[in-house]
């Protein structure tokens, strides 16, 4: 397996930036440690670890918007990676838009840039 270097955080964890094979937008930018990155590697879908509950996850596995891998870039410290996927769905981010980068900032306020693919309560239930 190639070996990425997880020692550099204390918690074992890399940034994954997450992009459009396609058309190359950013998606999303996420965090893997030695085991989301076994699994990537093993399943040709992304995995990372889920800092807010503390567990490994497969993107897509409540919504369905899976990302299947087409390339992965490590950059030359060998401490981030791109993940270039195709992106099941249409959707990347938890909030039902393409990307989870769906606000610019204009004129010192936040702009919705995309239109939601789906609505997050109906795929995830009230939070």
């Amino acid at each position: 397996m190639i070996e990425l270097d997880f020692t550099k955080d204390p918690n074992g964890l890399l940034p994954a930036i997450v992009q459009d094979y396609a058309d190359g937008a950013i998606l999303m930018l996420a965090y893997i440690n030695q085991q989301a990155w076994a699994k990537t590697l093993e399943t040709g879908k992304a995995h990372y670890w889920s800092r807010s509950r503390n567990t490994l996850w497969l993107k897509g596995e409540s919504s369905g918007n899976v990302q299947i891998i087409k390339d992965i870039y490590v950059d030359c410290d060998q401490d981030t990676v791109v993940f270039q996927v195709e992106q099941l769905g249409g959707a990347a981010c938890h909030k039902g838009y393409p990307s989870c980068f769906f606000r610019r900032v204009r004129a010192g306020e936040l702009e919705v840039v995309q239109d939601r693919v789906f609505n997050p309560d109906e795929v995830y239930g009230k939070k």
